[in-house]
């Protein structure tokens, strides 16, 4: 085996791909090779890293210095630098350092610090592509002890144990799931795994394929014993291209170890894995209608019962958990279903992955323990608000969940505290919202994403979300009138008790919660004609400030539609007949003259 002094972990996840890391990993092989280093030091590909805001990263070890921003034309300064001559480069190096300049190890900058990585513990720490790298990491042990000293009543009994519920928005109990499926009757059944994940801003589950693919197929191979299934498929979207291949190489490796296919380690238990690819379709990622796209037909939602423990892909019963969900199953074999059961709150227990995006400095993934407080995620593990400005709302569960005002931000995120706010966790989208926001234009960008997904078999999603959504749509425009409000309301509360599934079930979600939490806004839109953030243009104005204005004439020769006018030393004005609301004149104005009202 070859040793090396040094390890150059480079980020290969979808965000720093498209960064060039492909290209900044080419570049180290080339100048390793210049410096004749290419013996000593190891380039290796990973996962993301979960800093998405600082990509390009790259950590060097035994050092663990961390490198943010990296470009490829870094990459010889780091080199010869750093692994030729043993000198960090100081100006590379994520800013959370020692007071000496040099860098705090990993898990102590306060990123990484206050997470606790299970679903991710190895997304950034091994090559993905490699599954010697996973079993060094005690990869597929689980599955060995599994199927060498338990029974299947007990595999499941372990995960009941554990409290563990699923990672993919309904929360139900994972271990009481594989129950009623392993009660079932012999015969064919099946075990799938839903990797679509349609919530826009969300990437766990692809981030958990592109950095630890077999933490998934172990966990679907443990489930398939527990529940007497010999074959499982994974259902990714395709825009996913590079965790398709990820897993797919994942798949191959395990086949050709023997962990996947006949008799497993010796045993008598089989189990094989396919993929099958979805188009993006966001109602797939309910378990009916994923099922019936796996089967090769239109992916429409089924009525419920029979569920699809009893009955489900093929009319036979099958389980469907997350990736995110899988990802913890192998960890709860091996550490116990009591140390599991020890993390989080009472009802919700374990880890929970988020993807925080939106108007938040540290934009990326972070697991965190249930019951961690929203202000923790933001201000704490985010980094705060950019520019300043003050915390308006959180989004979580995507199109499917609420908006929680800065009222609720010690809130303890679970499951229960989450619906009792009028929101969900759903597969853990967190999008961040300032003052800048306006909330009935995020119900609307919302609720415009539901219609379009919505596949129309059911009367009350089909019809019901589009009537909203004039509703909303004429509210932005300024035309709203005496009584939409209440009629919205009923609307909402209509659709989500008799939708056929969640995905129309919950549609009306991000309308309710801003309702209940930012009503004044609406108000002041259908009643005052105005945005109270400036956001609708509609009904927004661009004034000059005749006291500040300055007669430069800069924004009238910025206006593309000619619609400002003045003399010297007469204050300028704006035709708002002409005006198109680009807002290039207030952008332009060095006297900071110009504002919205």
């Amino acid at each position: 085996m070859q040793l090396y002094r040094s390890h150059v972990l480079v980020c290969g996840g979808t965000g720093c791909t498209s960064s060039n890391s492909e290209k900044i990993i080419a570049e180290f092989e080339t100048h390793l090779a210049k410096n004749n280093l290419q013996n000593e030091v190891k380039v290796v590909k990973t996962g993301c890293f979960g800093l998405c805001a600082k990509g390009p990263i790259i950590v060097v070890y035994p050092e663990g210095a961390m490198y943010t921003m990296v470009t490829v034309e870094d990459v010889k300064e780091i080199t010869e630098e750093h692994l030729l001559k043993g000198r960090i480069v100081k100006r590379l190096l994520h800013n959370d350092t020692h007071e000496d300049g040099t860098s705090k190890s990993l898990e102590n900058v306060d990123f990484f610090s206050r997470q606790m990585r299970i679903a991710l513990r190895n997304c950034g720490v091994i090559n993905p592509e490699d599954i010697t790298e996973y079993i060094a990491y005690d990869g597929y042990k689980a599955l060995g002890k599994v199927l060498t000293e338990l029974k299947p009543e007990e595999v499941i009994d372990i995960i009941k144990r554990s409290g563990l519920r699923g990672r993919g928005g309904g929360g139900f109990p994972t271990g009481l799931k594989w129950e009623f499926a392993a009660k079932q009757p012999g015969g064919q059944k099946y075990v799938c795994c839903n990797a679509d994940e349609g919530d826009p801003g969300a990437f766990m589950d692809r981030s958990v394929l592109e950095g630890d693919p077999h933490s998934v197929i172990e966990a679907m191979a443990i489930a398939g014993y527990a529940i007497g299934a010999d074959q499982g498929y994974v259902y990714i979207r395709a825009e996913y291209p590079i965790a398709v291949k990820r897993l797919q190489i994942a798949i191959e490796q395990a086949k050709e170890y023997g962990l996947l296919g006949k008799n497993i380690f010796g045993t008598d238990f089989s189990f094989d894995l396919e993929i099958r690819l979805g188009a993006g379709a966001f109602v797939c990622g309910e378990e009916t209608a994923l099922m019936t796209s796996i089967e090769g037909h239109r992916g429409e939602p089924r009525p419920r019962p029979p569920f699809p423990a009893v009955k489900g892909l093929w009319g036979k019963p099958t389980i469907l958990n997350n990736v995110e969900t899988y990802a913890n199953i192998p960890q709860i074999i091996l550490k116990g279903p009591e140390w599991f059961a020890s993390i989080g709150t009472e009802k919700s227990k374990g880890t929970k992955v988020f993807a925080v995006g939106g108007k938040i400095n540290n934009t990326g993934l972070v697991e965190i323990p249930m019951g961690t407080t929203l202000r923790e995620v933001i201000y704490d593990i985010g980094g705060g608000i950019p520019n300043g400005k003050k915390f308006k709302a959180a989004q979580t569960g995507g199109p499917s969940g609420g908006c929680i005002p800065a009222s609720h931000l010690d809130t303890p995120i679970d499951y229960d505290s989450l619906i009792q706010l009028g929101s969900m966790m759903g597969s853990g989208g967190l999008i961040i919202m300032d003052e800048d926001n306006c909330m009935v234009d995020i119900a609307k960008f919302f609720l415009e994403f539901t219609v379009d997904e919505s596949c129309g078999k059911c009367p009350p999603c089909r019809i019901g979300t589009k009537r909203m959504l004039e509703i909303l749509e004429r509210i932005t425009e300024g035309k709203g009138e005496e009584g939409d409000i209440e009629k919205l309301e009923l609307l909402a509360k209509n659709i989500k008790a008799s939708a056929l599934c969640g995905l129309g079930q919950t549609a009306p979600n991000p309308i309710l919660s801003t309702l209940r939490y930012f009503k004044d806004e609406y108000i002041a839109h259908v009643k005052d004609k105005k945005c109270p953030a400036g956001v609708c243009k509609a009904m927004m104005r661009y004034i000059i400030n005749a006291e500040l204005c300055k007669s430069c004439g800069i924004c009238a020769r910025q206006c593309p539609v000619k619609a400002i006018s003045g003399e010297k030393k007469v204050p300028y004005v704006i035709d708002q007949d002409k005006c198109i609301k680009c807002g290039v004149c207030m952008e332009k104005c060095p006297f900071k003259a110009i504002f919205k009202n």
